[in-house]
């Protein structure tokens, strides 16, 4: 059993509160009472619609669909049916909703495939319904939110893998009979939680029409959403309405105009760089619409980019959510899941039937069911400690404050490196020149940087950066080959300001605890 060590938040736990019902005003979030709200949340994902990435899987078993094909082929019908049984138990719990809270967190975003919830003449399957309601009732004990993302649509809308379309293609928008599913469900989503204030939004879809069919369907997606919106309003009046742009959530062509008053518009964000410049048409959008923005989904990544992109969300007021919170011997989530002995030839009997017999891998299903709770998955506090800048391990040099010059920098000498942080006048530049690439941020599995992959910034002294974070008395900072950099660190109302005594170079900063040990 793994030691549950939290990390501490760099904010006071604030609790969600279900007293009325969270919802838009001025561009801005509040809850029941009107308290303004800076959503913190993590995605469930994998509970309800299995990707299978998260598994270790490839090409052949990606889908939910295809995945429940390589579990029925390795199991028989009978003992695969037990293991889903058993994984809807295990993968999420009351257990892992109570470690989500007491870590800072206030909602939890949950990604539903309809094919759980609602069989294929639209009545609601309530098996499904019972995984929502008893997740509803643990982040009712545990003081967290409840946003429904409808992450596969009857039919599929994004034409890929992930939303477990039978064709990989987004038939929702192709068969009208797909189109009549979705709106019945969304129509019985209102109607059994149209009361209930732990539920704090509806996510009408999950990242619509990426590549090609962003332009091919929009006005589709567009006609769509407008008939949710009255569909649920005759239903629902009160709960946020929640609306994603295509290709993958970052395409905001479709909103010029507002649909509903008390709606949220969303973006995610991966593997980009994390700066104004990127988000500046999610900003835009804001301020013409007057209606609040959330970062959905993004993750993936290094602490590195963690650390500075969810600073970047909180500099500009907007709320987000972590993906995902579980899965499979990774570095990049909260709780890596350590892979039964065995875990390997499942994989290669994707390909290779022959890798693994249906006797050698009945045993390997069993003890990934015991795996994957909670209390046996490998921690990894310091993933939490990067999102909520709390004794973060390590902060880039590119992870300084968003707040511009004389407030999060001051240099003397400007310069940059293309694309990355260009709305700032701090002298980035490679640590190693040569074979860089355009875009440094493609860590998705949490790798270190390739050394041409670094940044570093050239201080003159008195120059000085700050960086946003709490639980640092002190700070290890060191120059591009890893040496101590000519520096003083001092304490801010925000963090910590890195001062240059001498002309030196920074590459990274190593935050202390209050103990003042590295």
């Amino acid at each position: 059993m793994t030691d549950l060590m939290l990390a501490t938040p760099a904010f006071e736990p604030r609790p969600a509160s279900f007293d009325g019902f969270v919802h838009a005003q001025h561009a801005r979030l509040v809850d029941g009472l009107g308290r303004e709200l800076l959503l913190r949340g993590v995605g469930l994902g994998n509970w309800m619609l299995p990707e299978g990435y998260m598994w270790k899987f490839g090409p052949g078993a990606e889908s939910p669909r295809e995945i429940e094909r390589l579990t029925e082929r390795l199991l028989g019908e009978a003992a695969a049916e037990r293991f889903w049984e058993g994984f809807r138990t295990n993968f999420i719990a009351e257990a892992d909703i109570a470690l989500i809270a007491a870590s800072g967190f206030d909602h939890v975003r949950l990604p539903i495939n309809s094919r759980v919830i609602q069989d294929e003449n639209g009545e609601p399957i309530e098996a499904g319904y019972a995984m929502i309601d008893r997740l509803i009732e643990w982040c009712r004990e545990h003081k967290l939110w409840v946003m429904l993302d409808l992450h596969g649509a009857p039919g599929g809308q994004t034409g890929t893998n992930i939303d477990d379309s039978p064709h990989n293609l987004p038939e929702l928008f192709m068969e009208p009979r797909y189109r009549e599913l979705t709106v019945r469900l969304w129509q019985d989503l209102a109607t059994r939680y149209r009361d209930e204030t732990v539920v704090m939004g509806y996510d009408l879809l999950n990242e619509p029409l990426p590549n090609e069919w962003q332009h091919t369907y929009a006005d589709a997606l567009t006609d769509l959403y407008r008939d949710l919106t009255r569909e649920i309003r005759a239903i629902d009046p009160d709960h946020l309405i929640v609306y994603e742009g295509t290709h993958w959530a970052t395409n905001w062509d479709i909103f010029t105009e507002g649909w509903d008053d008390n709606s949220l518009l969303q973006f995610h964000k991966y593997w980009s760089s994390p700066d104004t410049e990127s988000i500046s048409a999610f900003l835009e959008v804001r301020d013409r619409l007057g209606l609040p923005i959330y970062m959905g989904e993004g993750g993936e990544n290094t602490l590195e980019w963690l650390y500075a992109a969810f600073r970047l969300y909180e500099s500009h007021g907007i709320g987000w959510n972590f993906w995902p919170w579980k899965k499979i011997d990774t570095r990049t989530s909260a709780a890596s899941i350590i892979a039964p002995e065995g875990w390997d030839r499942v994989i290669a009997s994707i390909s290779d039937p022959s890798a693994i017999t249906p006797a050698e891998a009945k045993p390997v299903f069993e003890d990934l069911l015991d795996a994957m709770r909670i209390e046996n998955c490998r921690w990894q506090p310091d993933v939490i400690a990067a999102l909520l800048a709390s004794h973060p391990t390590v902060v880039p040099v590119w992870g300084y404050g968003y707040r511009g010059a004389g407030e999060s920098y001051s240099i003397a000498v400007t310069g940059g490196v293309k694309a990355i942080r260009a709305g700032d006048t701090v002298p980035l530049r490679w640590a190693r020149e040569g074979n860089n690439p355009a875009n440094p941020f493609e860590q998705m599995d949490g790798r270190v940087y390739d050394i041409a992959e670094e940044l570093v910034v050239d201080l003159s002294a008195g120059d000085w950066l700050e960086y946003e974070l709490t639980g640092a008395a002190v700070a290890r900072v060191v120059d591009g080959d890893g040496r101590d950099a000519a520096v003083r660190v001092e304490q801010t109302a925000r963090g910590i300001r890195v001062i240059a005594t001498a002309e030196t170079t920074v590459s990274r900063i190593y935050p202390s605890g209050s103990d003042k040990t590295w």
